[in-house]
This record gives structure tokens, sequence and C-alpha cells, in this order.
């Protein structure tokens, strides 16, 4: 077992290496707290917390990485990770020396996507609010990777934790010791389907559920010439509840002695899985109510911001909403909440390692660092917000407003009401866009609210429009999309007859009808304003039907 701080590089290449990572340059003991998780991008600038970790899937060769590692100088990274295999390079270590930053190598194989997850496990236990520093058995409450070490060192042998799916939870080390099947769960960080084929063909996950004593399993190899250890397995259970199953990869026979201290294990793997789910829980409500209370802006958001790790900067706040399709039960379209705001908070966290974000009601919000210029830092929100929901694809339709840069934490409540106000534009089907900021829909924003503001007066048309809509539901007329066509061309005849598809001479002549009908003179420029926004507030939709809009609009009955 591990006395090194959950958070220290040392830590991750104590438990991640060899099977995964293999250090390259530099000194794993010289940063005692990693500060974040950061994707490399060329092509883009992220923001680096101090003491980051960076993944670098796009870089390669001795050059590259020797460039990269001096443009990382400045930003206070700690390490850089990149795809082995890494021969030591010469130009490497001086630059790796000359700046501080290790170099490690990703073993071939291995998903980026699964080294940054399983990283943002082991760095993120606490990260809200005090972790409390409890242990339950000597380990660290929820710290699994340390539990995982203690259960290899009572039974010599290395060890998993798996969940009801034989998904990995947290592994040992010296995992190099069992055999490639193992390595390539780990790699997978879940047991691959051929071999849980033959575990249920042989009734190996139901004897295990059965009895809570350790299985001695024979390998799922069938191939002779293929290395394979035998395993021992026990069932993790909290009363009658299965929460998953501890594997250790032996090559003989647990002794009575170490099959007792494995079921015993088993116990304590129990409770701390326990805590962790707890523990979990606890955080996501407790990071909910810290960003709520962040977005009131109130006395309280300073504070907040602090635990949140986006004190003393600019931020802008996003709206992540779903729009319904009718089909979707609320059942459903919660779940696809939830999962689509796990996923914003792990794209987010991957470009701006200290953002928030927390499911209130039916949207999803994220509090972003937004430092430098406000115009710039508001385009990369929505660069962010866009690149996001080109990964999540159109399965469901997902809209983002961004609000305003909030440059003090008072100011957030406006960045708030903005991006509610941005997402309202979208959801309205007013504009064509899935991502805009308030600052690219403010009129569409403020002629929505206008049209609330009419609706709750119990505004109706009056004047020339009234007179045009009563007009069409008479005599089947179509002199308002006459009006709307013209007033969207800007008077130019030729091209409002274009879109009506009609000779520009019957159009002219609509005109001169509407106008006499209408009793208005369109020369005037009030009285065209005064149209243009009846119009936009109040007036039929277009192409609907006149004489229900007339009916509508004017209170008839």
């Amino acid at each position: 077992m591990t006395n090194r701080h959950r958070r220290s590089l040392a830590r991750v290449v104590e438990d991640f290496g060899r099977t995964f990572l293999d250090l390259v340059h530099g000194d794993a003991d010289t940063v005692e707290e990693i500060g974040g998780v950061v994707i490399h991008d060329p092509y883009d600038e992220p923001a680096y917390p101090r003491h980051a970790v960076v993944l670098g899937p796009a870089v390669h060769g001795p050059a590259e990485i020797a460039r990269l590692l001096g443009t990382l100088r400045v930003h206070g990274v700690t390490a850089l990770i990149v795809r082995g295999p890494v021969e030591p390079d010469e130009e490497v270590a001086r630059v790796a020396a000359e700046t501080g930053i290790a170099v490690l190598a990703l073993t071939r194989g291995a998903s980026w996507a699964q080294l940054a997850a399983m990283l943002r496990t082991l760095l993120t236990e606490g990260d809200v609010g005090d972790a409390g520093g409890q242990t339950l058995g000597g380990v660290p409450s929820g710290d699994l990777f340390a539990l995982a070490n203690a259960v290899a060192t009572l039974l010599d042998a290395p060890i998993t934790i798996e969940d009801r799916r034989s998904h990995i939870l947290a592994f040992s080390g010296r995992q190099d010791e069992a055999d490639p099947s193992r390595v390539e769960t780990i790699l997978a960080r879940r047991v691959p389907e051929k071999y849980l084929r033959v575990f249920e063909s042989r009734g190996v996950f139901k004897e295990l559920y059965r009895t809570g004593e350790p299985l001695l399993i024979a390998p799922a190899v069938d191939d002779p010439d293929e290395p394979a250890l035998w395993r021992t397995a026990v069932v993790v259970r909290a009363g009658d509840e299965i929460l998953g199953s501890v594997w250790a990869a032996v090559r003989e026979p647990l002794s009575p002695e170490r099959t007792a201290a494995f079921r015993d294990a088993a116990q304590l793997v129990a409770l701390h899985l326990l805590r962790h789910r707890a523990g979990t829980d606890a955080e996501h409500r407790l990071r909910a109510d810290l960003v709520t209370t962040v977005l009131e802006g109130g006395a309280g958001a300073t504070d907040a911001l602090a635990r949140l790790g986006l004190v003393h900067e600019p931020t802008v706040v996003l709206a992540l909403g779903v729009v319904p399709d009718g089909a979707e039960d609320d059942t459903r379209l919660t779940a696809e909440r939830q999962r689509l705001t796990s996923a914003f908070a792990v794209h987010l966290h991957a470009v701006q390692p200290r953002s928030a974000v927390a499911l209130l009601g039916d949207v999803a919000y994220a509090v972003l660092p937004a430092p430098g210029d406000p115009s710039a830092a508001r385009e990369r929100a929505v660069q962010i917000a866009d690149n996001f929901l080109e990964r999540t694809g159109d399965r469901v339709k997902a809209l983002i407003g961004v609000g305003s840069i909030a440059e003090e934490p008072t100011a957030l409540r406006r960045s708030r009401r903005n991006a509610d106000r941005a997402l309202r534009v979208l959801s309205s089907g007013e504009v064509k866009l899935r991502v805009a900021s308030i600052a690219d829909v403010h009129i569409d924003a403020v002629l929505l609210e206008m049209r609330d503001l009419a609706a709750v007066n119990g505004d109706e048309l009056v004047g020339p429009l009234a007179r045009l809509v009563a007009y069409d539901a008479k005599h089947q007329s179509n002199l308002v999309e006459t009006l709307r066509a013209w007033l969207d061309a800007f008077g130019d005849v030729a091209t409002a007859s274009a879109s009506m598809f009609v000779h520009p001479n019957t159009f002219r002549y609509r005109m001169r009808r509407l106008a006499k009908v209408g009793r208005v003179d369109l020369q005037d420029p009030a009285a065209r304003f005064a149209m243009t926004l009846q119009l936009r507030l109040m007036g039929p939709q277009s192409g609907g039907s006149v004489r229900a809009d007339a009916a509508r609009l004017t209170g008839a009955r």
C-alpha cells in the first residue's frame, strides 16, 4: 500500500506504471499535487491549471516533444504524456531537465479517453469541499487504487476491483506479473467479451454471486501456447445488493490464511465502494449547490467560486437545454439531460479544467473561466459549445446559450440570465443555430420578451395590420404575406415578388390594394416600423392559416 498523496505525480506513476505509463524523462517526485488534466490541442490554446498533466495524443517524435515542452514551461505544467513507445533522446532529456516537466509514454493499445477518465477518477475525489481525511481499514476512504494495492499485498498477487458489468474500477500494481488477458483487461478498462462469454458459459458468475467464498477459476484462454494464470475471485456485497467483485491473478490456489484474508477484504471493499458511491452523490449535490450560489450572484458567490477554483478571473455562463421531440416520456428525457450534463462536464474539463457544471431543473449550467479580451473569450466559449454538440451528434436535439462575460462574481447572475435568454431564442426556432451567445441574438431575445409583454397585457392587433388580417380572412387573399415580403425586402419589389413567386406587376397591384385596404401610407417610416413590429410580435405566422390567425389576433370568437 502506498503512502503517497493521491494527487501526486509519483502516485500516478506508481498506480498506472508499467501497464499504462512509462516514465521516460524527469522526476516523478517533484510535484506533490497535480492541478488537473489537459488535452493538448495544436490548433487551440487551452487553459492550463498550475501543475497540470498534459495529454498529447497528436505529439510524435523527439522534435515535437521538445518543442511542446518549451511551450508548456510558461504554464507551470508538471508532466507531458505522449503515445509510446518513446525512445530516450538527449535533446528531449535536456529540455525536460530545464523545464522540470516529466515525459511519460502511454502504452500502445491503451485509449486516451480511458487514461483521461482514470486520471480524473484518481485526482478529483474530494475535489469540492473538504474530503475529510477519513480512513476505512487503514486505507483513505474511497481510494480504490490504494485499496487494490493493499489487497494485492495481502495476497501477493495483482488485483482488479470490478463492478457488476465487469468494468474495472481500480487495479493494483504488478499487473505485468499477470498474463496477457489481464493486461488486455486493464487497457480496455473492462473484461473483454471473449473472456466474459467463456466465464458465463461455465456458470462462473452465477456461482460467484451465489456464494460469498473466494472462487478458484480456470483460465478463460483456450490456446495452450498463450500464457495464462488462474483467477481467484470473490463477490463484493452490501446486504442483498451485489456491488461487484475482486479478482486476483494467481499461480497457485491461495492458502487457507490468504483465502480468509481475501474474504475479509471483500467486506472492506464493499465499505469503500459504498463510501465512494455516497461521496460521489454528495459531491454532485454539493457542486450543484455551489453552482447555484454562484449563479445567484449574491454575497456567497465569491466563496462558492473559490471552492470551485474559479475566483479572481472573468467567467461566462453556458446554458445547455434539450428540446423534447414529443415522443419521449419524462423519465427518458430526464435521463438524456443527465447523460448530456455528464458528457458536457467531461468535455469542458478537458478544455477548461476549472469549469463547473451542474444540472439545475431542466437546464445544465456551466461556469467557465473567460480570461483575456471579452469578445475573444465569448467567441471561444461559443466554439467550445459548438465542438461539444458536434461530438454528441443529432440523436438528441440539444442547444446551448452563451451568456455575457462576468468580470466579477456579482455579474454572474446577469451572465446566467443572458445565457437563458440566448437558449430561449434557439429553442423558439427564431434562428437556425444550435449555439449562440446573447450578443449574437440580443435583438431576437428582446423581441421575444416584448411578445411576452404583449401577451400578458392582452394586446391585440390594431390599425392597418388588423384591417389587413381581417380582409385576408374574409376574402382568402394574401395581403399580409405581401406586406411581410415587401418589408423583409426593404421595399425592393423585384426581390419581394420573387420570394412569393409572382410577377412584379402582380406584386405592385397587391401593394396598391393593401395600401388602400389598410388605409396606410407606405412611404411613412413610422407606419412601416409599426407594422414591422406588430408582425414580429403579434402577426400571423408565415404560411399559417389566415382565418385562424385572424380569429386569434383580433379577439374574434
